[in-house]
């Protein structure tokens, strides 16, 4: 494999638009917690309007920055992934052209957040992060699953929601 991969922005807008549905399912966990702070929904808003055309730019960071911090706010753990979940959609478009296992986060970081989130949301069902996952890779079209598939398979560690986005990187690739 190459050091380098080829993105095109159309790569970068369907990864973009697979982790903002991912971030969106879980929005609610945060918003129930949190019905005030707009920031992860903001995060999310922004990400789908670059998938859906608009540029990348300082509104887009700005945006997954609030919903970082807004995470990084929130005392209620299933409400602090949901939010990071959020955050991960508005980075997806930052996805880099270079052949590293981190980058595979900013595909599937929003999926693996929103799985922990639902699962802590659930009372810590191991179970309810699986069905999420599996949901997930069902709705994964073939365009993201060939952009994952570019990319070295994710790294060791990340705690939990690193063990997430690993199961879910394994049920992906196995669908290719």
């Amino acid at each position: 494999m190459t050091d380098e991969i080829i993105l095109s922005m159309d790569d970068l807008r369907e990864v973009t638009a697979f982790a903002a549905e991912n971030a969106a399912v879980v929005l609610k966990i945060f918003e129930t917690s949190h019905p005030l702070d707009a920031r992860p929904h903001k995060a999310i808003d922004a990400a789908w309007a670059f998938a859906r055309g608009d540029k990348r730019g300082k509104a887009l960071r700005d945006a997954s920055w609030a919903a970082l911090k807004a995470a990084q706010e929130c005392e209620d753990a299933a409400a602090n992934q949901a939010a990071r979940a959020a955050m991960c959609a508005s980075s997806a478009p930052y996805l880099h052209p270079l052949a590293r296992s981190t980058q595979v986060r900013h595909i599937l970081g929003a999926a693996a957040h929103g799985g922990h989130a639902a699962e802590l949301a659930a009372g810590d069902a191991a179970d309810v992060a699986i069905c999420h996952l599996e949901r997930t890779a069902r709705h994964a079209s073939p365009a993201v699953i060939e952009v994952l598939c570019r990319y070295p398979s994710p790294p060791a560690g990340g705690g939990r929601v690193g063990e997430l986005l690993r199961i879910l990187d394994g049920m992906l690739r196995a669908e290719r």
